[in-house]
């Protein structure tokens, strides 16, 4: 049972697929990119009405759920999937702007990034923390002096498709990258499609996001435990939340190499 402040009860929906996760050739990607086993996503709903400016309450009242926490799935660093089981004290929800709907927003990367023929230019290596930086894409991710940095401005980077993009970019820890940007670009969309509600605008009649996104961590007393208690820049997890449907998406990946259980 819910703590009895708590304003949101959450329901997990079991057995949801998501295709873009499920689709054999993305499942290979994931694979090469050392994210194959890594990553998930879970739906949930619930039954209050949510604004997006009571995102804290949200995020904490769900990561306090007795529903949430006895399935949310979090992978420890053995490899090993399993509900998180503990409650949160305290979270951040840090919003995520939502808000492109074609992936025509990529398409500047072809100026200095990628070839017309769709090949990524490639650079002499240099390394930034845990990644090996190969070429102009990583270049343009990764490496603020860059001449490519500059490419996509702030603004760009906080999208959530830009989030998305970056993740499956950089991958896991012996990820390995593609030579052309198809791969990325296909699998961002899917997943992108899989995880942001829209609907027509009445007076516009044009499509409009109607999702929130909120990236998140959970602490106890001992410190920051969800979505790891060793936090990396490719380990996150993101709530999507569709106030209409009412329901939240959970897309969750922890940073490491290839589970072996």
């Amino acid at each position: 049972m819910a703590d009895a402040a708590a304003k949101f009860t959450f329901r997990h929906i079991d057995g949801k697929e998501f295709p873009s996760l499920l689709d054999k050739d993305n499942q290979d990607y994931l694979m090469k990119w050392c994210m194959k086993g890594r990553i998930g996503a879970q739906m949930y709903t619930f039954d209050q009405m949510f604004q997006a400016y009571e995102k804290d309450q949200f995020v904490l009242d769900f990561l306090k759920d007795d529903n949430v926490t006895s399935t949310l799935q979090s992978l420890a660093a053995s490899g090993k999937w399993s509900p998180v089981g503990l409650k949160a004290e305290s979270v951040t929800a840090t919003s995520i702007p939502c808000t492109v709907m074609s992936m025509s927003f990529f398409d500047k990367l072809y100026e200095d990034v990628v070839r017309s023929c769709g090949s990524i230019r490639k650079c002499m290596d240099e390394f930034f923390g845990d990644f090996t930086v190969s070429d102009e894409l990583r270049q343009m991710l990764l490496n603020e002096d860059s001449d490519c940095y500059c490419m996509f401005n702030e603004s760009d980077r906080e999208q959530f498709l830009f989030h998305l993009f970056e993740h499956l970019c950089l991958g896991g820890q012996i990820c390995q990258y593609e030579d052309k940007i198809d791969p990325y670009l296909d699998v961002t969309k899917q997943l992108y499609k899989d995880l942001v509600s829209v609907q027509k605008n009445p007076d516009s009649k044009e499509l409009v996001v109607t999702s929130s996104v909120f990236k998140v961590t959970a602490s106890d007393s001992s410190g920051q435990y969800y979505p790891s208690d060793t936090p990396h820049p490719n380990t996150f997890s993101y709530l999507v939340v569709d106030p209409l449907k009412r329901h939240v998406i959970v897309l969750y990946h922890r940073f490491g190499a290839i589970p072996f259980t």
